[in-house]
């Protein structure tokens, strides 16, 4: 560990401890407001291109566990904490700190979370730097000219390269089902493992696409559903999905979850606008406007529908309770249906986990 900085678009600096990777890391600068789950939120492809801020003060003190990943390794490009745990640990636990550096991640520790969290909500989400001393100069020009995440492929790495049946997720996740009541076709652009899992339990057959994929290795081949999943960046970079999406509309149930509902948007003829600083965290209430019943969901997304854009015949499912914002659509005559939260809860609350079961009985 050594002294290091965390300087934003802005100019805004802030001192702390790095542990990890020394290089300058750059990425945008985005807070979540889970009190746990922060090897979930590190694995998470959707965090790609983003540097996390925890606004809980103490991270790190139940460990990390093998069973508490949604990829293969860590997706964020740094942790950002007010005071790193460095206690015991229950038996075959290991530290965040050895997590983060033997996954060639940063962490910084000692940085104002409150204060920092503070000036994203009054200035919005922006681009920011790690560096230690003596590599003040480099960082400035890296972050100077370093691109916004409108403008990153930030998919490619996050996705599976070729169509992948039934995926092993490892340690501490259910294998494929043995007799599969349904066949589902995912585009990949990031999934997390607790997705397929969810799938899994229910008695589907997975089969990932990559984010190249075109209607062709769809249509026509037995499957009963096309999933968009979640993934990181900005759907309208997405263009050419788009267009194999509006080909698949109509003629097979089309589902979708954060990037995937952002993109089901686009298709049907709607806008998506990126959010001034998202919502992150396990605390955001939903209300499903068809039931009038409010659920406390689990979220990580930058973007979201542009509910005016929206055309005639794609209803407004469900609600942020607290900015109004869509996080739901349904367009019944083309039998699709998204959601912009994490029915899958990893990490947060469990209260829309139905969301699966409800993508499955509509086929």
């Amino acid at each position: 560990m050594q002294k290091a900085y965390l300087r934003l678009k802005d100019k805004t600096t802030f001192e702390g401890i790095a542990y990890g990777c020394i290089s300058p890391v750059a990425g945008e600068v985005v807070f979540n407001t889970s009190m746990t789950g922060y090897p979930e939120i590190l694995s998470d492809p959707s965090y790609n291109g983003q540097m996390v801020v925890m606004t809980y003060p103490l991270i790190g003190n139940y460990g990390v566990d093998e069973a508490e990943h949604e990829s293969s390794g860590i997706s964020a490009a740094a942790l950002i904490v007010k005071k790193l745990y460095k206690g015991p640990l229950p038996e075959g636990k290991r530290s965040l700190e050895e997590y983060i550096t033997s996954n060639g991640a940063v962490l910084i520790e000692g940085i104002d979370t409150r204060a920092l969290t503070i000036h994203i909500r009054e200035n919005g989400s922006q681009n920011g730097i790690i560096y230690t001393e003596g590599h003040e100069a480099e960082a400035i020009e890296m972050l100077e000219s370093f691109p916004l995440i409108t403008e990153r492929d930030l998919i490619t790495e996050a996705a599976v390269k070729e169509k992948t049946v039934n995926p092993d997720l490892g340690t501490g996740f259910i294998k494929a089902p043995q007799n599969a009541k349904y066949n589902i076709a995912i585009a990949d652009y990031g999934i997390k493992y607790s997705i397929i899992e969810d799938f899994y339990k229910r008695g589907c057959r997975v089969t990932l696409l990559p984010p190249t994929w075109t209607s062709e290795d769809v249509l026509g081949k037995g499957f009963d559903m096309l999933f968009l999943s979640n993934g990181p960046g900005d759907p309208a970079y997405l263009q050419d999905t788009v267009k194999e999406i509006r080909k698949c509309i109509g003629m097979i149930p089309v589902r979708g979850i954060c990037l995937g509902h952002q993109l089901i948007t686009i298709a049907l003829g709607g806008k998506t606008v990126k959010m001034e600083f998202g919502h992150h965290g396990g605390n955001q209430p939903v209300l499903d406007v068809f039931t009038g019943k409010t659920f406390v969901t689990s979220q990580n997304h930058g973007f979201m529908s542009d509910e005016a854009s929206l055309p005639e015949g794609v209803e407004v499912w469900l609600r942020n309770a607290n900015d109004q914002s869509v996080e739901g659509l349904v367009q019944r005559k083309l039998n699709v249906m998204s959601v912009q939260f994490h029915p899958e809860a990893s990490p947060g609350p469990h209260d829309r986990k139905d969301i699966f079961d409800i993508f499955l009985k509509e086929l």
